[in-house]
């Protein structure tokens, strides 16, 4: 029961238990009906729900009023009874009404009837947060933070809070800067992640740090990323991988089952490569079907020249045979803009257990070739098979995207399908104008102790391409296909770190221009740690059942970065800039 001094319950709490009492209640005026010349249905809303009261003389009140009703809790009749609301075998009569606020007529409604458009909800969030799927929301988000800090607690971690002013840091994103009256031409950065501080917290002897930390990174915003965002922050001393994906697993089921009241059980692993082969993404979904099926060794002797690949793979789309050759060739012009050489598209004819492939390029296969292919790919009439031929690669990516655009259920649909993926590659590519490996990863990511002789030879003079055989202590964990977050287990081992330093080109002069104070932390005795992080912004949407994370976030920034309730990013007063001694230049043409 909810009782203050202006109400004795919230507005969906009242039930049949209540007939007869005499309750006060505060919110605001949802709907009015007018049910005679005198008397009016005053739905009043708050945070838990709707009440509906029967009032004498409300000709006055208007929608979003903020008023108390005092009244007696009555029993409606069968047939009056409304099963949608949780409120609704009851309504209030004899009613008082004290109007504690008159309230404008909202620029749109709060009753989630009408799509309003998302620009227009921003620039007034303070009316769009009444509405019910936001509460939920929020709520939904607040749950998510407390089940967290639970679940981390009991674990045995400690909540530290690193700073919000730091100094730039190469992390891979663009940083936002803060410049410092104190020391003009001189600037703060704010923090894309505490990745440097919690590796200090684990010299410092802390063990195991958490922290649910506010980051901003000034990069390009999408639905599941805005430029401020929460994360939680882990890392853990004297641990292997083992016990980084123990402990997050222990925290991510806690936390679902607290938000659901579903235990998902054991979180699956498969390593990059087997996501990449699959399901050609880093971050597979795999709520559905149509995998990445291996057909190059059909293909070994083919007469067909643009199958003389070095990978040949194809994906089948049940009950796909039917697209138009208008939708083929888009998706072939996708699957050229996404680097492929081209696409070739298959329809499956025929019956159960003879079955042919109708195709513009059928006649230069064989017999034999088309009858390996349907089978390998479990071809049955009504399909599409849709086959790349590249670079491996190249093969995986492309088909990986045309899965997706194809097949995939919305985020939200079909449970929540929540994997670890390992064994990420400690390098992505060769520079070859320089050279030099580029990192998948911060050059402090440990690489996997079976390839430690591979770095060694590529510094006593091997072929620099072996480092793509490299893998990582990295890990992943993802849901629905979204990464939810990402971690390491560090490089604490000044040997290590100087070979990862000699690869990347990275001098002692630079290295401690860039990491100094964590390099000279490490003088005084690092323990082996590693850690995590994942962001909280994108598993409330998940729980919440949003495809957007700005659906529950209270404040966010639109598509653009902008914010229409307080018209950030603004300009400064001339007087701030001169105190802070900057001066803007012309806008470019």
């Amino acid at each position: 029961m909810t009782s203050t001094s202006l109400r004795t319950h919230s507005c969906g709490e009242l039930r049949l238990e209540h007939v007869g009492a005499a309750v006060s209640l505060c919110g605001w005026v949802s709907a009015r009906r007018e049910h005679s010349q005198h008397l009016a249905f005053v739905d009043l809303r708050d945070h838990t729900g709707i009440t509906q009261c029967v009032v004498d003389g409300a000709s006055d009140l208007r929608g979003e009023y903020v008023v108390r009703i005092s009244g007696t809790v009555v029993a409606r009749g069968p047939e009056h009874r409304n099963p949608n609301v949780a409120t609704g075998e009851i309504e209030l009569h004899d009613c008082t009404v004290e109007v504690l606020a008159t309230a404008e007529a909202p620029p749109f409604r709060l009753d989630d009837r009408v799509e309003t458009d998302e620009t227009i909800r921003l620039r007034y969030r303070y009316l769009d947060l009444r509405r019910a799927e936001m509460q939920r929301n929020l709520r939904v988000r607040a749950k998510v933070n407390s089940a967290v800090r639970s679940a981390m607690e009991q674990q045995g971690f400690v909540e530290v809070e690193t700073p919000m002013l730091i100094a730039s840091t190469p992390e891979g994103a663009r940083d936002f800067v803060v410049p410092s009256r104190l020391k003009p031409g001189s600037f703060y950065a704010l923090p894309q992640s505490p990745q440097l501080f919690k590796q200090l917290c684990m010299v410092g002897g802390i063990d195991r740090y958490y922290q649910i930390a506010r980051c901003l990174r000034d990069e390009d915003l999408r639905a599941d990323r805005q430029f401020e965002f929460m994360q939680l922050d882990a890392e853990m001393s004297f641990v292997t991988q083992s016990d980084v994906l123990d402990a997050i697993s222990t925290t991510v089921r806690h936390t679902i089952q607290a938000v659901t009241g579903n235990d998902i059980g054991e979180i699956p692993q498969m390593t990059w490569r087997e996501a990449q082969e699959r399901y050609g993404s880093d971050k597979p979904d795999v709520r559905f079907g149509m995998e990445l099926v291996e057909l190059t060794s059909i293909f070994a002797e083919t007469g067909f020249n643009a199958f003389k690949a070095p990978c040949v793979k194809g994906i089948r789309v049940p009950g796909a045979g039917d697209t138009s050759r208008s939708r083929l060739d888009d998706l072939t012009d996708r699957a050229k803009r996404w680097g492929a050489k081209g696409l070739v598209w298959m329809r499956v004819k025929g019956e159960a257990g003879h079955v042919e492939v109708e195709s513009p390029v059928a006649k230069f296969l064989s017999e034999a070739e088309c009858a390996s292919l349907a089978a390998t790919l479990d071809a049955e009439p009504g399909d599409l098979l849709l086959l790349v031929a590249d670079e491996r690669p190249t093969t995986c990516h492309v088909l990986g995207l045309l899965r997706l655009e194809l097949g995939r259920p919305p985020v939200t649909d079909g449970g929540l399908a929540v994997w670890w993926v390992v064994d990420f590659p400690l390098f992505e590519s060769i520079d070859e104008a320089t050279g030099r490996p580029v990192p998948a990863h911060h050059p402090f990511t440990m690489p996997n102790d079976e390839d430690a002789s591979i770095i060694d030879e590529v510094l006593a003079g091997g072929d620099v391409h072996r480092l793509l055989e490299v893998r990582s202590q990295a890990y992943d964990l993802v849901i629905n296909g979204w990464e939810l977050g990402s971690g390491s287990v560090r490089i604490h081992r000044p040997d290590i770190q100087s070979k990862i330093f000699r690869l990347l080109g990275i001098g002692e002069e630079d290295a401690h221009e860039k990491f100094g104070f964590l390099l000279d932390a490490f003088r005084y005795g690092a323990p082996p740690h590693a850690g995590f992080a994942f962001g909280m912004d994108r598993l409330t949407a998940l729980l919440a059942g949003e495809e957007n994370i700005r659906e529950v976030i209270a404040f966010p920034k639109t598509q653009t970065g902008s914010d229409p309730l307080t018209g950030a990013p603004s300009d400064l007063d001339p007087a701030q800039l001169h105190e802070l001694g900057l001066r803007l230049l012309p806008p470019t043409s």
